[in-house]
């Protein structure tokens, strides 16, 4: 499959969401059956051995490949930043573009480190989205319009892809989409973000609180809660993961920001996110939340909280790591060695 068809409504998102393809079982098989032939004890390369099937069983092809590594970083703005929810100011938005463009940000050194390339797309970052404390962030079409962007961001050909975003006061947006997606408090998903202090962290909160309390009689689902309290690059980073899933192409989700934009697709469709991992665990008190309601383990918790895709490239090492021991080890056989006594 080599082109989408653009979604043109919510409609057809949620419509399209029910006819999501299923893993391929074949290669799936084929991965399992292969696994206990190889050097080692069984089960003694742990979640590797899990990993490695996983990327065969989503790419629908044995053996799994880690050759075409791709990250996308998708950039929008937030009229939510006018409150002062952030320890920076929304030009920091693209400057950090430009940074990313020139190779100056943690995620291209982790790109270089890893063999990744990298795409950078900022979304009509001139026109932030409108301050969600005292309007809908985004009108439908609008929202439409940048889930558009990010499905036709996704190559065919990528054998994995890292998704990552920047945007100043997008820990805001998060918070409050999940809050509205799940509930709890919203202090349980407000976190420091770029680095706020106290005075701006309870603000934080409070603006989460009041909006999604003065959005919530109009959604009624994930997507409603993503127009209205979401960003353009949370929007893009949905419509990549929608896309990644119609094209076979595993998904590494970064932290807090990115997880909660792919989960607008699991609280509208269960196993909506089958295709994706979790490449850490943020230090964002509310990403720990929101991997136990999507049933998602980290694959690293090193107390990262940068974005950027940052994460996910790291993790990318794990990927190739288990697909590389899959694919090169010898089987008992070919090298001679006893297998377990029976």
């Amino acid at each position: 499959m080599n082109k989408i068809q653009a979604i043109n409504s919510f409609a057809d998102l949620r419509d399209r969401l029910k006819k999501l393809p299923a893993p391929d079982h074949h290669s799936l098989n084929i991965a399992r059956e292969k696994e206990p032939t190889l050097t080692k004890p069984l089960g003694a390369l742990g979640r590797l051995e899990e990993i490695s099937a996983w990327v065969s069983a989503w790419q629908g092809t044995h053996p799994p490949q880690m050759t075409n590594l791709q990250a996308r970083i998708f950039a929008g703005n937030h009229g939510i930043a006018n409150q002062g929810v952030s320890a920076y100011p929304s030009q920091v938005t693209q400057q950090m573009v430009t940074n990313f463009k020139t190779g100056g940000a943690a995620v291209n050194q982790l790109c270089r480190t890893f063999g990744v390339s990298l795409k950078v797309i900022p979304i009509d970052l001139e026109n932030p989205t409108k301050d969600f404390s005292i309007q809908p962030a985004m009108t439908e079409s609008e929202c439409v319009k940048a889930i558009n962007i990010g499905i036709n961001s996704i190559d065919s050909g990528a054998d994995i892809i890292c998704l990552g975003e920047m945007g100043i006061g997008n820990s805001t947006a998060a918070a409050a989409l999940c809050h509205s997606m799940y509930g709890k408090t919203a202090r349980s998903w407000v976190g420091v973000g770029s680095g706020i202090d106290k005075k701006t962290f309870d603000r934080k909160i409070t603006l989460v609180k009041t909006a999604v309390r003065a959005h919530s009689p109009y959604i009624n689902d994930g997507l409603d809660a993503l127009a209205r309290l979401g960003g353009r690059e949370l929007a893009a980073i949905t419509g990549a993961t929608f896309a990644a899933r119609l094209k076979r192409i595993p998904v590494l989700l970064d932290g807090f920001i990115s997880t909660s934009a792919a989960a607008v697709l699991e609280i509208n469709q269960k196993d909506a996110l089958d295709h994706c991992l979790v490449s850490h665990k943020s230090s964002e008190p509310g990403h720990e939340g929101l991997l136990k309601l999507i049933k998602k383990s980290p694959l690293l918790d090193l107390g990262l909280r940068l974005g950027e895709a940052s994460g996910a490239v790291l993790s990318v090492s794990l990927l190739k790591a288990a697909v590389n021991c899959h694919n090169g080890m010898s089987t008992f056989t070919d090298a001679k060695v006893g297998n377990k006594i029976n």
